[in-house]
């Protein structure tokens, strides 16, 4: 009978490389850190300011409290509203757009492949102002269609404009996915005579989604909190009201923090839930090793 004996030695050893993928979460993350309390206190600093600065202005706290209230009603159902569709319709078209750009991401076909990282790393790494201004300076202010003159509103160039760096975000979401599956699937598939298509939309994608669905929500929260950018040219919601209206009012510096604390109150009160539920899902959907 052999006995095993146990030898140790000096050399080094190579361990097995570890790879950890960078948090595709983070702001939500963030955002989801914040106790609740936050929103109340943002509420009671909000109203209390008036009293604070009342010694250092001609506006009484009554005055401000009336000024507010004449615009919160326009500011919320004209301004924020309209940040929220334009949310709406920016993910619309970046996600459809970022499916199709993620799928050319893992193509077998080269030249797909390429083209399909050069757009990504391009609108990934310009700056959204700058594609904004671009868009809004390239699209036409109408379309000519069949003798037919269609406006094109500013705020619909604005969705294009944040639709493009969105893509290329969620284009590489897409790619991760997908190849986080295992690769014993694909071969699975593959000697079953699945063709390549039918591997990606019928088993490959279907495991996808629900991995998706938490970094998808955490650029919505993004998107959403990013959807000022668009008041610098000169679409008029919830900030660009906020200008006007302080300007209609006399345009006092005691206006500011009332007016655009009232904007960050009401994103926040919008996309703290949103955040809050992108964590549960993160933990519900996780991939158990």
């Amino acid at each position: 009978m052999t006995h095993l004996t146990r030898t140790t030695t000096d050399l080094p050893v190579m361990l097995e490389p570890t790879y950890h993928e960078p948090d595709t979460l983070g702001f939500s993350r963030w955002l989801a850190s914040m106790p609740v309390w936050v929103l109340p206190a943002g509420l009671v600093l909000l109203f209390a300011w008036p009293t604070v600065v009342h010694a250092q202005t001609v506006y009484s706290a009554e005055r401000i409290a009336a000024i507010m209230t004449k615009w919160l009603p326009l500011l919320v159902t004209k301004g924020f509203l309209l940040n929220v569709i334009i949310s709406f319709f920016t993910m619309f078209f970046g996600t459809i757009a970022g499916l199709f750009l993620g799928l050319g991401r893992v193509s077998n076909i080269k030249l797909i492949r390429a083209a399909s990282w050069l757009i990504v790393q391009l609108f990934r790494n310009s700056p959204w102002l700058v594609l904004l201004f671009i868009v809004m300076l390239t699209l036409p202010f109408e379309i000519e269609i069949g003798g037919t003159y269609i406006p094109v509103p500013d705020w619909m160039k604005a969705v294009f404009g944040l639709s493009l760096p969105i893509m290329a975000n969620l284009a590489e979401i897409v790619r991760g996915a997908i190849q986080s599956v295992p690769s014993a699937q694909w071969e699975a598939a593959e000697s079953l005579a699945f063709t390549r298509r039918q591997i990606l939309w019928q088993i490959i994608l279907p495991q996808c989604f629900k991995r998706m669905i938490p970094p998808w929500m955490n650029w919505y929260a993004i998107m959403t909190m990013a959807t000022p950018l668009v008041s610098l040219l000169g679409v008029a919601e919830l900030v660009t009201l906020s200008r006007q209206a302080m300007e209609a009012e006399g345009n006092n510096p005691s206006l500011l923090v009332p007016f655009y604390g009232f904007a960050l109150i009401i994103f926040f009160a919008y996309c703290y839930p949103i955040a809050r539920l992108t964590m549960r899902l993160e933990k519900k959907f996780a991939v158990k090793g």
